[in-house]
């Protein structure tokens, strides 16, 4: 079964005259991205590549927890009760960061690097390493306790200062949104070059404008993850973004049983509710990613009604374990139920 997910607005400009499709692809993030648009036959589009690749490397300059010079990397190891300078971009995707943790009641949480860390998924001391042990119940506890100290004294402030207090033992880890916003950032530039009609992904998630040269939209599939359903659902990505988080993406096995990478902050453990994948689609990729991170931690449940309270179109796909047989059920918001082409 096929099934169509349309935006509630279209714009009516068409793709320029006899455009033509030019394709740019690079690596960045630990992952790949690539751009396809619509020039104009005419149009010099030779400067786009280093354009977009320098997009992205100022993303991770300012933004990376596996880069020890960036500015965030800087702000982790800032002496306690220091304040440190952030650059306008960072300070902005962490003031969002830190608005989706406090309205997710903390399932979503910047500061929360210590906890990641300590599972493996972070720089140091990963999961794949041969000498790598899970943290025990008291190394998390601990962790935890630390973590929740240090939280209560985590400050920002706003323009023109855009400064963070480093109140000692906060580990800022932008992974849950830094990538969405490395999306919208080359959105940003394609715009600022002229470029109206494009798709932009990073990793797997995309942002995409206007229309192809043939006037129809940019259609993507949403990810499947139950290898044997036939039922496809497709996005016109036009004026909208697209992520999805899952736990069949990064995950580590001992004695049977699966960890995800995706850490529950209020408990420090991997999650093990049940979802196997939760999409977003809004306006901003930066959302997006931040918002299907956090649904995904909430549960399906949970993770539902926050989405209906904030009015988020989010597809829940639960998997569900019965004496070896696997089965997916999915769920989708009401405002994703709405965008629904029925």
């Amino acid at each position: 079964m096929r099934r169509v997910i349309l935006p509630h607005h279209i714009s009516e400009d068409p793709a320029p005259a006899g455009g033509v499709l030019r394709d740019f692809a690079g690596l960045s993030m630990g992952t790949s991205w690539s751009v396809r648009l619509v020039a104009a036959p005419a149009l010099v589009t030779s400067h786009l590549q280093q354009g977009l690749q320098q997009q992205l490397d100022a993303v991770v300059a300012e933004m990376s927890h596996w880069e020890t010079d960036s500015d965030l990397g800087r702000y982790n190891r800032a002496p306690a009760g220091s304040w440190q300078a952030l650059p306008p971009a960072f300070f902005d995707v962490l003031s969002f960061a830190l608005d989706v943790a406090r309205a997710s009641g903390g399932a979503c949480d910047p500061c929360a690097g210590t906890l990641v860390n300590l599972w493996g998924f972070g720089p140091h001391g990963r999961f794949d390493q041969p000498d790598f042990t899970a943290p025990t119940p008291g190394a998390i506890a601990a962790a935890r306790a630390d973590l929740a100290a240090a939280r209560q004294h985590m400050v920002l402030e706003p323009a023109p200062a855009r400064r963070a207090l480093q109140p000692g033992g906060i580990e800022l880890d932008l992974s849950a949104v830094a990538k969405g916003y490395g999306v919208d950032r080359l959105a940003y530039y394609l715009k600022s070059q002229g470029i109206a009609h494009f798709v932009v992904e990073v990793g797997g998630e995309l942002r995409g404008a206007g229309v192809k040269p043939d006037g129809q939209p940019w259609w993507v599939a949403l990810e499947q993850v139950d290898p044997g359903s036939d039922d496809q659902l497709v996005l016109a990505l036009h004026g909208l973004a697209v992520a999805t988080s899952g736990d069949y993406r990064r995950y580590f096995e001992r004695d049977g049983v699966r960890y995800a990478h995706t850490i529950d902050p209020r408990s420090g453990m991997p999650i093990a509710n049940g979802l196997a994948s939760v999409t977003v689609i809004h306006a901003q990729c930066m959302a997006a990613d931040a918002w299907s991170t956090a649904l995904t931690v909430l549960g399906r449940v949970d993770g539902l009604a926050l989405a209906e309270r904030q009015g988020l179109a989010a597809r829940f796909v639960e998997r569900t374990v019965d004496h070896g047989h696997v089965t997916y059920n999915e769920y989708l918001s009401t405002h994703l139920r709405g965008m629904l082409d029925e």
